[in-house]
């Protein structure tokens, strides 16, 4: 609760710094990279990004994070701690990186003489949502689940779906995840507010998420190597400078840490925390709902 209290004391001062700079959420523009665009365009021309890294998005995460990205993964879910049994939703999930992390880990979980058939059925009764609004995406997913002997896994479900407007009921999930997608999307606020919709009481809400250094010498360096490294390493990799371009740019306009944490207290969740992972290079934000 304290640090709930300390973001919304701070909310007044920093969502006007934010707003001014990125064309109001609820406005009729909005940014796509440092590039002010429509509404109806963004999502459009985030599609088209995703479509044309699906094939090497996770080469291209190792490559970009020096592998650093499972790592951080690693540490989404063991803040998740998963249980067997759950119904877990995790959005922008396409590739199933946080999904079969999540399923790997409930199925670690070792028990004991009488419990062990009461430890079959939860398996069984266990539900990972992946989705995702981009169909290449998910295809990438799907092949690694096949890869993956997951294929047939009725635990792991593959959905096409918007973050904005999920097509999920209300309170039906324990927990929400989206790893590397909220800064995509047109409406961070709708996103949040989805996200409180269908979690039931006492589900959590976690968001990893590259966000902002405020370490000076070290933030001089990863501006370097995210304006000169990244774009041309997009184009040696991929043949596509453009999307890199953008996904750099897209994390220089999203929400500093602070004003993430407020805006997801203003959509309802409780006990609402960050924890900076490489001086800030990444978040991680979670929330409650109560």
């Amino acid at each position: 609760m304290a640090l709930r209290t300390v973001t919304r004391k701070l909310r007044s001062k920093l969502l006007p710094m934010f707003y001014s700079s990125s064309s109001l959420l609820h406005s009729h523009a909005t940014s796509f990279g440092f590039k002010e665009v429509r509404e109806e365009e963004k999502s459009q021309m985030v599609g088209k990004v995703f479509s044309n890294v699906a094939t090497n998005y996770d080469l291209m995460n190792d490559l970009m994070s020096a592998g650093l990205h499972r790592l951080w993964k690693d540490r989404l879910v063991s803040k998740l701690n998963p249980f067997p049994g759950m119904k877990h939703l995790d959005v922008a999930g396409g590739t199933g990186d946080v999904a079969f992390r999540i399923l790997e880990t409930i199925r670690s979980v070792k028990r004991r003489g009488m419990q062990d058939v009461l430890e079959d059925e939860l398996q069984e009764e266990t539900q990972i949502y992946a989705c995702d609004i981009n169909p290449n995406m998910l295809n990438v997913g799907k092949k690694r689940a096949l890869e993956n002997g997951l294929g047939e896994d009725r635990s792991l479900v593959w959905v096409e779906g918007d973050a904005e407007a999920l097509g999920f009921g209300n309170d039906s999930m324990d927990a929400y995840t989206i790893a590397f997608g909220i800064r995509n999307v047109t409406h961070i606020e709708k996103v949040l507010s989805e996200a409180y919709r269908v979690l039931k009481r006492g589900g959590r809400f976690l968001c990893l998420e590259l966000s902002h250094v405020n370490i000076p010498v070290f933030k001089e360096l990863y501006d370097y190597y995210s304006f000169s490294i990244i774009p041309a390493m997009g184009e040696l990799v991929s043949s596509d400078r453009e999307s890199y371009q953008y996904l750099v740019e897209s994390i220089r306009r999203f929400p500093p840490q602070e004003t993430f944490a407020s805006m997801i207290a203003d959509a309802g969740f409780q006990n609402v925390e960050y924890e900076n992972l490489v001086g800030g290079v990444v978040a991680i934000h979670s929330g409650l709902k109560i």
